[in-house]
């Protein structure tokens, strides 16, 4: 019974640590904690996989290595890191087809709005 339960904990932590990297992978080029999440999805996974707990101590590297790099660089190399950014959120927030609803609740009869994935 001991085994059983212990291998239930492990594929519980393996569900919700998995999903809760998946969601802060998605939420990364968007403002907010994204990376926060992944970090804490790979905390969780860390407590029952070794595995885990080495690429949580490389990712945790990388970010460094990755905002000290950034901090160093050309205002223009910042800009254009937020411009990039600010594309990725344009066209998700396009292809879940929220400038669609805009157009549908302003009466705006704009069908360039509507993503393709809503026609």
């Amino acid at each position: 019974m001991h085994h059983l339960l212990r291998h239930g904990k492990r594929i519980g932590t393996a569900i919700v640590g998995g999903l809760v990297v998946l969601i802060g992978l998605i939420l990364i080029p968007y403002p907010g904690p994204g990376w926060l999440i992944v970090f804490a999805g790979f905390a969780v996974l860390a407590t029952e996989f070794e595995f885990a707990a080495k690429w949580l101590a490389w990712l945790r590297g990388k970010y460094a290595t990755w905002t000290s790099w950034l901090k160093r660089q050309h205002p223009a190399v910042k800009i254009g890191g937020l411009l990039l950014a600010g594309l990725v959120i344009l066209a998700t927030v396009y292809l879940l087809n929220t400038f669609g609803a805009i157009n549908r609740l302003f009466h705006l009869d704009q069908t360039w709005l509507i993503s393709p994935f809503f026609r």
